[in-house]
């Protein structure tokens, strides 16, 4: 084996192409360990050096599937699933999915750990005590039934492949290669068993895809991959050229998705919600079209069904329901470092990966795997790009919890905001959109 994994390893580095066949053997034995780190980790990097066409991707996908099971949604009816690439401040999920489970569409979500400076959904849900993201295929299968959401983490038995996959991808510089993001992405969402995925691709300085035709291609893999296993898919690319949102941090994210479903959310973070959330109605047939879908989306907003659903899931899973109800209940970090304006102005750019950075710095995201999470640190912002702000004004507060890293997360935060004395336009969220066929 060792000799055939290396004809691969070179065939690869050179420029060749490598046979369905020759992928799955390579994934499966890598997944019992037959195949060892360094030789994986060596053709990562020759993927990331040569890239791989279609039909190898989608071979990569298919053989990640088949390392574990795939789950069978269909007894729940069309179930819908909602991904993004990751950001700085993207709390999407939490809005976006009660949301569309409070107009009736079944929505199933195995949610992942925060990678680098991007920040998790299932470290920003462990910020409400109790919440259980570790459920079981069989406790998973229940809820969806029960109350018709549940967002958790990667069971063992799905895709176990790319959850070995993507840790030795993490320390050995392959992350940012597109057929390793979209089938690591895509695996994940067939495996589990939703019948369409909304995919929200991030583009910028906060996100894996720094630039537009980069995002483009990356969810024109996406949805090849998706269309090739049965799935309706629609990738939406939206600005992660300053933080989604205000706050940035895992409590105070919480805190902030709550106040979105309260219809007292940040315009950009309560568009998107809106907009993928109308999208997810469409794909799960809940809505005949877009103008339909945002109807809807809107009247969970105003009748406070999004949030009623919101507490169903938090205490479905174990988490303090109160929470919702009282924001105060979540953790607070001791101290809040307030940063005001040193003349009057405008915000130019707001550089959504210093903000994140500077939240790992503050404990809110891992240095490295396995670190600890203080939920309580972060970042609110009180001005976003375009916005004008007054000399003493604030425009940012840091939450610390007296950490040896304080003092330089406070400098890169402010580091992070560029100024001009004349008037700036807000930035475009939504930069476009790649869609399978409807069906």
């Amino acid at each position: 084996m060792a000799l055939r994994v290396v004809e691969l390893i070179e065939r690869k580095r050179d420029g060749g192409k490598l046979s369905a066949e020759e992928i799955e053997a390579l994934v499966l034995g890598y997944t019992k360990g037959e195949v060892p780190d360094y030789q994986m980790a060596a053709f990562c990097m020759a993927v990331v050096w040569r890239g791989m066409d279609a039909a190898e991707t989608a071979a990569l996908t298919s053989a990640m599937v088949g390392s574990g099971e795939r789950l069978d949604l269909s007894r729940f009816g069309r179930v819908v699933d909602k991904h993004s690439t990751g950001g700085v401040g993207d709390k999407t999920t939490l809005v976006v999915g009660p949301l569309v489970a409070a107009c009736g569409a079944p929505v199933a979500k195995m949610s992942g750990r925060g990678l680098g400076f991007s920040g998790g959904t299932l470290d920003k849900l462990e910020s409400i005590a109790g919440y259980r993201v570790d459920l079981s295929t069989a406790e998973f299968l229940a809820q969806l039934g029960r109350i018709g959401i549940v967002v958790t983490g990667q069971t063992a038995d799905l895709a176990p492949a790319d959850g070995l996959l993507y840790a030795l991808r993490d320390t050995t510089g392959t992350v940012p290669s597109i057929p390793l993001i979209a089938s690591s992405v895509m695996s994940k969402k067939i495996a589990a068993g939703a019948h369409a995925v909304v995919l929200d691709v991030k583009v910028g300085s906060g996100a894996f895809m720094k630039d537009l035709a980069q995002a483009r291609a990356l969810a024109k893999a996406m949805v090849a991959i998706g269309v090739a296993h049965g799935l309706a898919v629609t990738c939406e690319l939206t600005d992660m050229e300053q933080p989604l949102g205000r706050a940035v941090g895992n409590s105070l994210e919480i805190s902030e998705a709550i106040a979105a479903l309260r219809g007292e959310g940040p315009p950009d973070l309560v568009r998107l919600a809106r907009v993928a959330g109308a999208e997810m109605l469409v794909r799960a047939r809940h809505a005949r079209d877009t103008r339909a879908g945002l109807a809807k989306i809107d009247r969970a907003l105003d009748d406070g069904s999004g949030l009623a659903k919101f507490r169903e899931l938090v205490a479905a899973q174990g988490g303090d329901p109160k929470v919702v109800d009282d924001r105060a209940r979540l953790p607070r970090a001791p101290r809040v470092e307030t940063l005001r304006a040193a003349r009057t102005g405008y915000v130019a750019a707001i550089a959504a990966d210093g903000v994140g950075i500077a939240s790992v710095r503050l404990g809110a995201g891992r240095e490295k795997k396995g670190d600890p999470i203080d939920h309580r640190t972060g970042i609110v912002l009180h001005a976003k790009v375009g916005d004008r702000v007054e000399r003493g004004q604030p425009y940012a507060d840091v939450h610390v919890a007296g950490k040896p890293g304080d003092a330089d997360a406070i400098g890169m935060v402010r580091d992070a905001f560029r100024w001009s004395a004349r008037h700036v336009a807000p930035r475009r969220l939504i930069l476009g959109r790649i869609a399978s066929r409807a069906d």
